[in-house]
């Protein structure tokens, strides 16, 4: 088995055995296109004929100009490579299996205060078209927590607005129920009435909730474009990207009292490991937590 064939084997697993998006199936892709070119580069090796001492060289190569963060990722990618094969049975073993991840310093991102996505909302343009589209964006991405690729592909089949939830499709094809608040559930129905319905609409995408003016789905580019301008006009000097909005909203649950467990459901988490990056609590918060409930504050 060459590598080509390999690759592409193992992209056509996790299409359609683990149903992951395109953009996760690349990032497998790109890790395993590093060992080959490396590889190339310095031995002609076959996939089944990998061993540990070879990828502790391409480690080594690695950490010579990639973080540590970066490495971890890249290791993790080839490991499930080999997972697959040796699921195919392919491989009697993982010759990552004994590979110890480099150790990252597990970075907080920013998060928006409520004053600052406010801010933010108020920066968008009345007098454009996407005015009402563009408010509804907000409100949700932050409002229920989504992924992009989760606001993305909303459809308008997903919201079940009379009863305050939609329903998001997330990783591995991986469907759950979001409430919805009544601020954004006014915004998405303001975006329905006003905007959406004057669209010249697809007709392959008339069940998309969030369209260009084309009448097509949002990119991701687009969604980050639209966040990156709305930072700008409201002189915001954070590192903001759309997914800060889904932390600040686990975050601003957290400081008001809701469970990690719920927290998790609701941003669609398989492990609360991961959920435990998004909830950190700022020193005052953590003081406050001290005075109601320790016995000697």
């Amino acid at each position: 088995m060459n590598w080509k064939d390999a690759i592409s084997d193992f992209k056509d697993y996790l299409k359609i055995e683990r149903g992951l998006s395109i953009n996760s199936i690349m990032s497998y892709e790109h890790d395993l296109i590093k060992l080959t070119k490396f590889l190339d580069v310095n031995k002609k090796i076959k996939p089944l004929q990998l061993d540990s001492e070879i990828i502790k060289e391409f480690i080594k190569h690695l950490s010579k100009d990639v973080s540590p963060s970066s490495q971890s990722r890249i290791i993790s990618g080839i490991k499930s490579f080999y997972e697959y094969l040796l699921f195919e049975k392919l491989i009697k073993s993982n010759p990552l299996a004994e590979i110890e991840q480099p150790k990252t310093q597990r970075k907080l991102p920013d998060t928006l205060s409520i004053e600052e996505i406010n801010l933010m909302v108020s920066k968008i343009e009345k007098n454009k078209n996407e005015y009402y589209r563009n408010i509804a964006i907000i409100e949700t991405i932050y409002g229920c927590g989504l992924r992009v690729s989760e606001l993305i592909h909303l459809k308008l089949s997903d919201l079940h607005l009379d009863e305050d939830f939609l329903k998001v499709t997330g990783k591995g094809n991986k469907q759950r129920l979001v409430p919805i608040s009544q601020i954004n559930k006014k915004c998405i129905m303001n975006y329905l009435k006003k905007s959406r319905s004057k669209n010249k609409i697809n007709p392959t995408q008339t069940d998309t909730l969030f369209l260009n003016r084309r009448g097509k789905g949002l990119t991701r580019a687009m969604i980050f474009t639209i966040v990156k301008n709305l930072t700008k006009l409201a002189g915001i000097k954070k590192n903001i990207s759309p997914h800060t909005f889904r932390h600040s909203f686990a975050t601003h649950l957290l400081e008001n009292g809701a469970d990690l467990k719920t927290i998790q459901q609701m941003l669609g988490h398989e492990s609360i490991t991961t959920t435990e990056i998004y909830t950190h609590l700022d020193n005052k918060a953590l003081v406050n937590v001290m005075k109601r409930f320790h016995p000697r504050s």
